[in-house]
């Protein structure tokens, strides 16, 4: 007997199911640039005006304080603490719509950058919303064809519109959504390029590669994994070595900078400090996130592999994320964008996200009014204190912790998973779909 072969519908076929959700998404990052005018006409060189319009965004200054306008961000004769303090794939990006408004604009920097930040502000947008539509359209792929719409929530939620253009975070967002894709559909080269790609825009993937272990001794499908890890190692070594060979300084800046930053603000742990609670005596507090840190990837970890059925990728990289930011010293309005596709691909139910998007909208109206008040504007006819700020600051602790515990009940019982009704194992699971237990601690746990 012949082989049956698939035929697969044409690309454009299988993309038109996608058009109107890559118009709403479209729709949403029209908002986001819709709402930062205030600071894109000028409102940037002014405190006041950016928090009071809650449009601040990094961009700004981050185009004048690195001298964006004049030199590579890694390559440039300036003091350490002005290097650029991001992996080396977003700040070439930066670099990038530096050269475009360079281009379009010429002249000696100092006289003409003021005229360039506002063309390097709106490429650097347009280039996150077509990130932003990327992310929107690969989740949904990811979701599969009965749940496709849940990615409305990545495309039009609040706290994504009003964190949009915060900093670059939707670069990473797409290449995190790339890396879930390519690993559903099992291609496991892609998906280590693009993981080793995304830990060199932002630090927060690295969190997948606990997610893919976990499974991976679970089922023992170690070959993937392993293909998976070379080609993302390899992928992060290409882009990083030739900057700390040519580059040290700028190159070690973001790893120096994470590691010896101090608790900031959104952080559970600065409500300790603010208070002048001691917290387990006098221990570091970058020792005391990666202690609790640690403690969680325990409990995920037990958890992963006692679980009567195994968990869905999802749910174990939404459970790893949510407790690196929790735990974290530090925990900005933008890191919402790298949570949404993740609870919403993990548990899509409306009501507890719906919670958490209330607790998110409040934490980031809240920040920028306690900005206010605080040195060097010291404006409290507008700002608001510290007790009002930190119930900011523990609803979003408080309403993700919920939406972990449904998550983990969903574990536990299966049967509550609204993905895995109609007898779906995990659509994005790729080698784990479907695959039988070979190693678990469910019979001990009995």
């Amino acid at each position: 007997m012949k082989a049956v072969t698939e035929v697969r519908p044409p690309l454009i076929a299988r993309a038109v199911p996608y058009l109107p959700l890559g118009l709403f998404v479209a729709l949403g990052a029209s908002l986001a640039y819709v709402f930062r005018l205030p600071c894109r006409t000028g409102g940037w060189n002014d405190q006041t005006t950016v928090y009071t319009n809650f449009c601040y965004t990094d961009i700004f200054p981050l185009y004048f304080d690195r001298q964006l306008a004049a030199e590579n961000p890694y390559f440039a004769q300036v003091p350490f603490d002005k290097h650029v303090e991001y992996p080396v794939v977003l700040g070439e990006v930066m670099q990038v719509f530096a050269w475009i408004a360079r281009l379009l604009r010429p002249g000696p920097p100092r006289l003409v950058e003021g005229v360039q930040a506002p063309l390097f502000y709106d490429f650097t947008v347009v280039f996150l919303g077509v990130c932003l539509v990327a992310g929107v359209l690969l989740m949904a792929a990811v979701a599969g064809p009965t749940r496709r719409w849940d990615a409305l929530w990545y495309a039009l939620a609040p706290s994504v519109i009003l964190a949009a253009y915060i900093n670059w975070d939707f670069v990473a967002g797409a290449l995190s959504m790339g890396v879930l894709l390519a690993w559903a559909r099992k291609r496991q080269v892609l998906a280590g390029v693009l993981l080793g790609l995304a830990i060199a825009t932002k630090f927060y993937p690295l969190m997948f590669v606990g997610a893919l272990f976990l499974l991976t001794l679970r089922t023992g499908r170690w070959r993937p994994f392993l293909v998976t890890m070379g080609a993302a190692v390899a992928a992060w070594l290409v882009v990083n070595v030739p900057f700390m060979v040519l580059a040290w300084d700028g190159w070690r800046r973001f790893y120096v900078f994470s590691q010896d930053r101090g608790v900031d603000w959104g952080s559970p742990w600065l409500f300790f400090q603010n208070k002048g609670w001691p917290v387990l005596g006098d221990m570091d507090v970058s020792t005391l996130g990666m202690a609790s840190l640690l403690l969680l990837c325990v409990g995920i970890a037990v958890l992963t592999l006692a679980a009567p059925r195994r968990p869905r990728l999802a749910q174990i990289c939404f459970l790893a994320l949510a407790a690196f930011m929790m735990t974290n010293k530090v925990w900005s309005p933008q890191f919402v964008l790298w949570l949404v596709p993740l609870a919403v691909l993990a548990r899509p139910n409306w009501k507890p996200l719906a919670l958490w998007q209330v607790a998110e909208v409040w934490y980031f109206f809240a920040i920028w009014l306690y900005l206010l008040g605080q040195p060097p504007l010291d404006r409290d006819d507008l700002g608001i204190g510290d007790d009002t700020y930190f119930t900011a600051v523990w609803g979003r602790v408080i309403t993700i912790g919920i939406m972990m515990a449904f998550v983990v009940r969903d574990i536990l019982r299966p049967h509550k998973d609204l993905v895995r009704q109609g007898d779906v194992d995990d659509q994005g699971g790729g080698v784990f779909d479907g695959a039988p237990d070979r190693f678990t601690l469910a019979p001990a746990t009995r």
